[in-house]
Parts: C-alpha cells; structure tokens; sequence
C-alpha cells in the first residue's frame, strides 16, 4: 500500500511517516429478506426461498452513532436504484446477476400508490443496535410498526434512514420520505425504548448530525432531495419531547456534512435543481462563531452564514459545476478539509439537456469530458486576511464546453493540487462520504462506483444509469485517458492522512474486504484509535453462499489497530 501522490514529486522531507497497519472485522451483515423471481413478478413466500432467488434488499448503514457501549444505526434498501430512478429519471427495469431494479414494475409500487415507478424499489428502512459487550445485533423496527399505524406509515413511506445522532437520553434517526417530506424516529438511549416519530412536510432530506459546545445540530434540505434550499437546526429536546428543534441557519441550499472548525460550524451543501448564483452551488459555509451572543446557535444566529468556497471557483464547466455535491468533512491538524460528491453520469446527463449532442462524437466526448472524481480541499483562517483555501487532490485544468463554437478545450481550474490527481488518482473515486479523525489521523472513505460501470459495459444491452452512447465512451480507453476498469480496483476506499504535511495513504482499496461494499458510507471512532464503519453495498442478488464470491447487502465493520 504505497503513498498516493500522482502528479506530484514528494521530497524525502515531506515524505509521511510510517503508518500503522491496520484490520477490519465484520461485526454485522444485511441478510435476505425477499425472494425474486424476476422483474415484476410477485416475490414468492421466505427465505429460506423455496421459488426464486434470495435477495437483500437492505444495502446502506446510512445513519450511524453511538451512545456508550452501544452502536444505533439505520439503512437504506436498493439505493442505487432510487438514486437512478429519482436523480437519474431512470426507470427502465433491470436485472443482472448482481442487482436488479424493478422500478415500477416492482410489487411494492404495484401495492402501494404513494410510491411513483422512480421509487418503486423502496422497501421500509430498518433501525438496528449492535452491544458492543455482547456483540449481539437488534432489528428495533418491528418496535416502531407496533407503536401504532400512523408510526408503521412513516417507516414504510421513508425511503432511507439517512442521519443517526443522539443527545442526552435521545437516539434520533431520520431520513427523506414520499411526496418530498422528511421523517423522524426517537428511542430512549439508556431503555432503548421506542419514543414516537414525526414528519416535517417542509423538508425533503436530512445528511448529518453533530454535537458542538454541548448542543446537538443537523443539516437538513427542503423539497426533493433537498434541492430547493436548506437549513441547520439546533436541538432542544428531551424524552418527552423528542422533535424540538430551532433553525439556527436558513441558506440556499441544504447543509449537507457538519464539523467544528475554529470555533465554528462548518458546513458542506448540495446545490439547488436550477441554481441561479454562486451561492446556490455546492460550496462551503460557516457559521458565526459559536462563542457570540447566547451560547451555541440560535434563531439570531439563521442569517450569519457565509459561504466561503463554491465548486464554480474551481470547475471551469458551468453546467458540470452546477452537479458538484458537498461531501465529508473535517476540522484537521489546523485546517479544516472536505471534499466533492458527483453522481454517476449525473454531469454527463444534465449536459446533454442544455447541449444537447448533434452527432455520435459529441455525444461520446460529452460523456467522458463530464466526468469528474473526487477533488478533496482545505482551508483555514477563515474570515480573516490570511484566508487560504487550497487544492489537495484534483487537477489543474479540466475540459470544458464552450456553446459558441461547440467544442471542448482544457480551462485552467485557478488551482494547483498539493498532492495528486482526483479521485486519489483513480477516476472512478465519486463520492468523498465522510471524513473523520482518529488517532490524530484524518480519515477519508470514498465511494467507487467502477464495479458497477463493469456490470454495465459487460451488459448484452446499455444498463441505467449508462446510455448507449455514455457505454461507448466509458470502454474506450483512449478518451481522456481514460483509465481501465480493473478488478483490483473494486471496492471503496479508505485513505489516512498523517498530518497536514503529507499526502494521503491508502489505508485499503478493496471494500475493506468485500469489493461488492462500493462506499463507506459513515465512521465513528471506536475510542481505542480505530473506527466503526458503515458500508454501503446494493449488489441485492448477491446471495449465494456457496460460491467463492462475496454477498451483498450492508455491513458493519470495525478497523482496529493490528
């Protein structure tokens, strides 16, 4: 596992210190939990699965915490196709030997009206504890259902859970539901009792909680998948009164990851659906300082954020920057670091609505100049004259579309990266899920999507989100330099920095064991200098254990020191 520095020379000086080594141990695991006997066909009774395949609908730990000796997280089932089919407008049905997504074709779109054909692979969220102690694992969802049915509906109709935090003796876990809502569920921390749940019909989507000073904060968006602005709320609650909450900063678009920098909050976004300014863009906003007037944020506090950073400052292409999402975030060795988020062909798709192509080669080359990885960044002082904001992994120029004389030509992105190449160096490197730190080491898990690039070019027939012409250009090689998919690649990543001196080592690249776990969705440290994990893995018909091959389905994982 050798140091990632392409595009860049590292001198002996600057060279990082040696890293511990370090093991992974799967704690829990997505098992079957419906049988498929292909697409729009009613699922037969088990498993155990007498007729059809076993299939793991339940494919993300999407929201993770921990409340002393116990880890509280809650999933997301088939993902990847809800992204596909709500992101994407992707709804043509498929089946693979991997996954499949039914879309409308699905059972549960044919058995419940409320779920549109985009969404017609959602199944119920379920909430989990795992007992360090013991090491035993809890399904808590059969709890919230007999709770009563107003309770069962919220679960049923929420697509994911997609935040896990807790404060006090509250366990809070949340997440988008239908018709573009958001909903909450609330435990007792120490009974672990089940307390209620709420919906707030003014919000579509929730990314992540934080405690800072004390106080327990979330991000939150408004409208579908929170493109239509978004706010940070300030928790007030108890056990008797779970859902109290203030607005402590109304912003354009929706706060997506969270961490404490110099006194203040800093916050990642996701754009607006039609962004008309910078400040609608992916970017990076502050809060005031926490210190100031009442303690914490408060209502006073809704209108003091300032965005600092936008992805237009750097990505040349107007209509690619506009799909930049905000990802993972952390206060780190005096700076604070966060990196982008770019849904698979996402940029490649929303080009083609404002430029749409006139021939074969335009549309090849549309595909692959659209592509971006992962860019990863750094800033400190903040606020002050000696504000700097710097590039630590992406590139220098990158293609951009110009609508006057219809071609494509490298543009200067105003930055040179300290380190290397996006993506770490491998382009298919598309989410920067989450930072975190431990062991004065900061941690970066990513998503990488190439695994199901290669399900969709080995296809006998072009697989969402893919088109055929996007097919052509992603199996060309000589694109863009575009690199070769290889199955040493598969799996997310895991890197480490050892400080703000050197460059990122790969800590694993292969899904931390299982190279079907695309993303590591969350981390936690475990207190001993190592994390706890949350893998995202949708591969729903990888099920067979008797094969040389690994399963789908989410999993929960400890890294620990060797």
């Amino acid at each position: 596992m050798a140091l990632v520095a392409a595009g860049s020379a590292i001198s002996p000086a600057a060279a990082a210190p040696t890293r511990p080594e370090y093991k992974f141990n799967l704690l829990a695991k997505a098992k079957p939990d419906e049988c498929f006997n292909g697409v729009g066909q009613p699922y037969p009774a088990g498993p155990p699965c007498s007729t059809g395949k076993p299939k793991v609908n339940q494919a993300y730990v999407w929201g993770l915490t921990q409340v002393e000796q116990t880890l509280w997280y809650g999933t997301g089932a088939n993902v990847h196709c809800l992204v596909s089919g709500a992101t994407l407008d992707y709804v043509k049905p498929t089946a693979n030997d991997n996954w499949t997504c039914e879309y409308g074709e699905s059972q549960a779109s044919k058995d419940d009206e409320a779920i549109p054909d985009y969404l017609g692979d959602m199944r119920a969220p379920e909430v989990w504890t795992y007992d360090l102690t013991t090491r035993l694992a809890v399904n808590k969802s059969a709890e919230i259902r007999a709770k009563g049915p107003d309770d069962a509906l919220r679960l049923s109709h929420t697509l994911g859970l997609r935040a896990a935090g807790h404060m006090g003796n509250v366990v809070l876990l949340g997440g988008p539901a239908l018709e573009n809502t958001l909903n909450m569920f609330a435990f007792d921390a120490t009974t672990q009792e089940y307390l209620g749940s709420i919906n707030f019909p003014d919000y579509g989507n929730i990314r992540t909680f934080l405690v800072a000073d004390d106080a327990l904060y979330l991000g939150v968006g408004i409208g579908r998948n929170g493109s239509a602005g978004g706010a940070v709320w300030r928790w007030n609650g108890d056990t008797t009164r779970p859902f109290d909450f203030t607005t402590v900063a109304a912003l354009p678009v929706q706060a997506a990851d969270l961490t404490v920098y110099d006194g203040r909050i800093a916050a990642t976004s996701w754009p607006a659906e039609q962004p008309t300014s910078q400040a609608m863009l992916a970017g990076l906003w502050v809060s005031p300082k926490l210190a100031d007037g009442l303690p914490g944020l408060n209502d006073e506090d809704k209108t003091g954020w300032k965005q600092i950073w936008n992805a237009r400052q750097y990505e040349p292409d107007r209509v690619v920057s506009a799909t930049y999402g905000g990802g993972g975030i952390a206060a780190f060795d005096g700076y604070v670091y966060w990196g982008t988020m770019h849904v698979p062909m996402k940029s490649s798709t929303v080009h083609a609505t404002v430029y749409p192509p006139t021939t074969d080669q335009q549309a090849k080359d549309q595909a692959v100049k659209t592509q971006r990885a992962i860019s990863i960044w750094r800033a400190k002082d903040i606020g002050l004259p000696t504000q700097k904001v710097e590039l630590v992994y992406g590139e220098k120029t990158l293609p951009a579309w110009d609508p006057a004389t219809s071609t494509w030509s490298d543009k200067t992105t105003n930055f040179t990266p300290l380190y290397g190449k996006s993506g770490f160096g491998y382009l298919f490197n598309n989410y920067t899920w989450r930072m975190t730190v431990v062991d004065n080491k900061l941690f970066v898990g990513t998503m990488d999507w190439s695994y199901l690039v290669k399900d969709l070019l080995s296809g006998a027939a072009p697989q969402a989100p893919v088109n055929k012409r996007a097919k052509k250009a992603l199996a060309d090689p000589d694109n863009w330099h575009m690199p070769l998919i290889s199955p040493s690649n598969f799996g997310g990543d895991l890197y480490m920095f050892p400080n703000s001196s050197s460059p990122a080592q790969a800590v694993n690249t292969r899904g931390l064991g299982n190279y079907l776990n695309y993303g590591i969705r969350n981390m936690v440290p475990n207190g001993k200098g190592g994390l706890y994990l949350g893998m995202a893995n949708p591969m729903n018909l990888r099920t067979d254990k008797r094969d040389s091959k690994p399963e789908g389905g989410w999993e929960l994982i400890e890294m620990t020191k060797r």
